[in-house]
């Protein structure tokens, strides 16, 4: 009598769902850092704000998802982020006021949202991968387990050779 070995694994039906997929393309976001066009980064001068702005090459952010914020404490009137936006409006593809960092967690996101929707989760058992090169905030996680919960037969966290349970559907 031969000895089988069983991949026990491969038959359990686990759909693992791999996070980093979603993850905006680098280079994507970029931030505008609004202290760069101030006065010793903290003193918005109109005429000098004016200037840069009017001689600032947007063609570089041409297609990418701008985040334009001010890493200064300063006091900075709203047009002065309408000014901006405006500059950008005809060659960003979107333009948010937040870090860039948020502007990536955001977009992931929506990444995630529309990339769940193609899929039939229903009453699936599926393993959200643990381990990986990518870094993945924790929003993400919790992200992911929001859309699932309300769908899936199992939701665990780790590698299908060694899970952590998260939710069961009772």
């Amino acid at each position: 009598m031969e000895d089988f070995i069983v991949n026990k694994v491969a038959q359990s039906g686990l759909i693992t769902l791999d996070l980093a997929l979603y993850k905006p393309v680098p280079g994507q976001v970029v931030g505008l850092d609004l202290a760069d066009f101030l006065f010793q980064r903290l003193i918005l001068k109109e005429k000098e704000f004016r200037d840069h702005v009017k001689n600032t090459q947007w063609e570089t952010y041409a297609g990418k998802d701008v985040a334009i914020f001010c890493s200064e404490d300063a006091i900075v009137p709203i047009w002065a982020y309408m000014l901006l936006a405006a500059s950008l409006q005809t060659y960003a593809r979107r333009i948010e006021t937040m870090r860039p960092d948020e502007l990536e967690q955001r977009l992931w996101k929506e990444n995630l949202e529309t990339g769940l929707k193609n899929y039939q989760w229903v009453d699936k058992r599926v393993v959200v991968k643990g381990c990986g090169d990518e870094q993945i905030p924790e929003a993400i996680y919790v992200a992911a387990t929001n859309l699932l919960v309300p769908q899936v037969k199992s939701l665990m966290y780790g590698e299908p050779c060694s899970t952590v349970p998260v939710f069961k559907k009772k």
